[in-house]
């Protein structure tokens, strides 16, 4: 039996409940491969995740549209009451010559010591965040990737990293499918106020 809310629904949109379902279930289908892993990229197995927390510096990066523009990004992460972790993003906008910033929660995928996280900024809508490389000795960099590769960052604790940690991250991405030839370099030169020197 239809509900009368589902009525009101199927007549103002003028669509059918087969319609109605195919659309949900596309929805759903959808949200669940964004917290996917692209093939071939394995999630660090041996995270210790009170150290991964703290600011990250974006060292490069794939193009899209959220950091569009974006320089001086970071990525500060702590714990949250329920478990997860908080996610604050943080970038300089040079035309408006203005900060902005995104918060949003993350929650591991699997177990509490693999890198597989799924991260949402918009309400019920997660994606996924995998560490596949990263500095087990120190925690000083990391190769991020999202659930295509079509998404790939390098993170680091400081501003800069030296050429060959750069090209240990370009190597391992371009062996694993990403398009390492179409990079962005983030401009680090502007200092946040929030953070401070680093």
């Amino acid at each position: 039996m239809t509900s009368p809310w589902m009525s009101l629904l199927y007549g103002w949109v003028g669509v059918s409940r087969r319609a109605i379902c195919y659309l949900c279930l596309v929805s759903i289908l959808g949200m669940v491969g964004c917290t996917g892993v692209p093939e071939g990229v394995a999630p660090v197995a041996d995270l210790e995740l009170n150290r991964y927390l703290g600011t990250w510096y974006e060292i490069a990066r794939l193009d899209h549209g959220f950091e569009r523009g974006l320089s001086s990004v970071t990525a500060t992460y702590s714990l949250r009451e329920d478990g997860g972790v908080r996610v604050l993003n943080q970038g300089y906008r040079a035309d408006e010559d203005r900060w902005v910033s995104a918060e949003g929660r993350a929650y591991f995928v699997d177990d509490t010591q693999t890198a597989h996280f799924k991260v949402s900024f918009f309400g019920p809508f997660y994606s996924s965040y995998i560490v596949f490389g990263l500095d087990d000795v120190d925690y000083q960099y990391a190769f991020v990737s999202g659930y295509t590769q079509d998404y790939l960052w390098l993170l680091a604790r400081t501003p800069t990293v030296a050429p060959e940690v750069f090209e240990a991250f370009e190597a391992r991405a371009s062996a694993l499918g990403f398009p390492v030839q179409e990079l962005i370099m983030v401009d680090q030169g502007v200092v946040n106020p929030a953070l401070g020197e680093p």
